[in-house]
C-alpha cells in the first residue's frame, strides 16, 4: 500500500510535464523559425551550406574568392566586386597586415587564399614565404583588363544599366 501511495505522488508531476509538452506542441500559429525558405531546391541547413562551400569545384571557387572594388573602380566600372585574379593590384584592408598594398602573385583556390607580393615573412632557414590572405579582406585597386575581364566588366555595366531603366 506505502508502494502505491510513492508512484501516485510521481505520477501527477509525470502528467503535468507531459500535458505541458503536449500543449506546447498544439498551440496554433507557433513560428518555429524567423527565416523564411524562398526555394525548395536549396537546402538552409548549416551543415550542407558548409560542405557545399568547402566541397565546391575550382569553378565556383573562383566566383566565391571575389574582392569589392575599390571606390573609384567601383564609379568607374559600375560593379561592386570581381572575381580575384593574378596580377590585380590590392589594398588589404582588414587583418594583421591592414593597410599594406601590393599586386597579387598567386590564387590559390584550394586553400581558399591569395598570395600578395610584399606580405611575406622569414622563415627560421633565412627563407621568405607569402602570407595566405583571404580574397573578403582585400580591396581590388588595379584590375588587370583583358579581353575576356573587359567582357565580364561590360556585361557587369549593362546589367546595371537596365536595372536603373527598370527602377525610372
Amino acid at each position: 500500500m506505502v508502494e502505491k501511495e510513492r508512484l501516485r505522488v510521481k505520477l501527477p508531476s509525470f502528467e503535468s510535464t507531459q500535458a505541458k509538452r503536449t500543449a506546447r506542441n498544439v498551440l496554433p500559429n507557433t513560428v518555429t523559425s524567423s527565416k523564411m525558405k524562398y526555394s525548395q531546391d536549396v537546402s538552409s541547413s548549416r551543415r550542407k551550406a558548409r560542405k557545399a562551400h568547402f566541397s565546391a569545384p575550382s569553378s565556383i571557387r573562383r566566383k566565391i574568392m571575389s574582392s569589392p572594388l575599390s571606390k573609384e573602380l567601383r564609379g568607374k566600372h559600375n560593379t561592386r566586386s570581381l572575381p580575384i585574379r593574378k596580377d590585380d593590384e590590392v589594398r588589404i584592408v582588414r587583418g594583421k597586415y591592414k593597410g599594406r598594398e601590393g599586386k597579387v602573385t598567386q590564387v590559390y583556390r584550394k586553400k581558399w587564399v591569395i598570395h600578395v607580393d610584399r606580405v611575406q615573412r622569414d622563415k627560421s632557414n633565412g627563407a621568405t614565404s607569402s602570407i595566405g590572405i583571404h580574397p573578403s579582406n582585400v580591396v581590388i585597386t588595379t584590375i588587370k583588363l583583358d579581353k575576356d575581364r573587359r567582357a565580364i566588366l561590360d556585361r557587369k555595366n549593362r546589367k546595371a544599366s537596365t536595372d536603373v531603366e527598370m527602377v525610372d
